[in-house]
């Protein structure tokens, strides 16, 4: 099993094309971005993409199809790319599974092809890539080399927000270009759209930078939460809060396992920085001792509990945690912690 990637696959596309890939991942914008970047590189002649470029999707795919898509040469090129979009690998029996691969099992045979398959990120479970891959993964991974598109960080997502612009024609400086991903959320698909209105809209101004004040006038505020903010919601006594958040990550089909060891991690934490401040360390202090960034040490004392709260936090943590794993619906775990806070 190969596992690269996004990266990586976007070098070795240009510079020498594999047989298929896999894409999975949480980052489904750039996954669109990158098939648009492999047919550039494979298929650049549009008047030949009828024969070199083609696609399949959830409508059109059947192990017959895709086998029909390899067998034709391309016309007058070295390569052809064979696009398969959107399957729902994680609804797909298992005898399905056995006949996508056994296709995918003779593209050494069809050597002029290079297949891409796309999964959106809540329709294929990777397990705990890359070191415990799930079942299916290890084996969609015996044919295709897998690439994982992981969640963009926010400062790496404000450097593309700042290229997006330029790409419009205006300038923003960093700060505002991580304002826009306060304002909006951190989903690729918004950022784009909105960096796009706002570029129009500074544009017919007669101006060329985005300011702050053109993010508030024209950008739609998105509300995203994120497990410290539950955690420190149930710390806090905030069960309204609490809910809202975990209805949001339920609406998301987060795991609630990962949920859950995100709030234990954040709940130990959230502990440790509490007692140290109990006993006079300073944020500097705190930050050396835990080798956490100071950054994040001074959120958590803006709004962390108390040493007593923290550790009864933690109690409920452990005890949730122990139910969870032997409990089919971790949602009404999840909801029972919150309401016993």
């Amino acid at each position: 099993m190969n596992m690269i990637k996004e990266s990586d696959f976007r070098k070795e596309i240009k510079a020498n094309p594999g047989k298929a890939y896999l894409f999975f991942g949480e980052e489904d914008y750039m996954k669109v971005v990158d098939v648009k970047t492999a047919i550039e590189a494979i298929s650049p002649d549009p008047s030949l993409s009828f024969f070199n470029e083609i696609r399949l999707d959830s409508f059109t795919y059947s192990p017959d199809a895709l086998l029909d898509a390899l067998m034709p040469l391309p016309m007058m090129a070295d390569r052809k790319i064979i696009v398969l979009s959107w399957l729902d690998l994680g609804a797909m029996k298992s005898a399905e599974i056995d006949s996508l691969c056994a296709v995918l099992a003779q593209l050494d045979e069809y050597d002029y092809n290079t297949v891409i398959l796309t999964v959106a990120s809540d329709r294929l479970d990777p397990g705990r890539s890359p070191k415990q891959p799930s079942a299916l993964l290890k084996k969609l991974g015996e044919h295709l080399t897998l690439v994982n598109f992981e969640k963009n960080t926010p400062s790496r997502l404000a450097a593309w927000i700042g290229k997006h612009f330029s790409h419009n024609g205006v300038s923003a400086s960093p700060s505002v270009c991580a304002y826009v991903i306060e304002r909006c959320g951190r989903d690729m698909f918004t950022l784009a759209s909105e960096t796009d209105k706002l570029a129009h809209y500074v544009l017919s101004l007669d101006r060329t930078e985005v300011l702050k004040s053109d993010v508030d006038i024209v950008a739609v505020p998105t509300i995203e939460y994120d497990t410290y903010a539950f955690a420190n919601a149930i710390g806090a006594g905030r069960r309204e809060e609490a809910l809202n958040i975990l209805s949001d990550f339920k609406l998301r089909r987060i795991d609630p396992i990962i949920i859950m060891s995100e709030i234990s991690k954040t709940a130990c934490e959230m502990l440790s920085v509490s007692s140290l401040r109990a006993e006079g360390l300073t944020s500097g202090e705190i930050s050396a001792a835990l080798r956490m960034h100071e950054y994040k040490v001074s959120l958590m004392l803006r709004s962390c509990p108390s040493v007593e709260e923290c550790k009864n936090m933690v109690r409920r943590c452990r005890n949730a945690d122990l139910e969870l794993k032997g409990f089919s619906d971790g949602y009404a775990v999840l909801e029972k912690l919150v309401c016993v806070i």
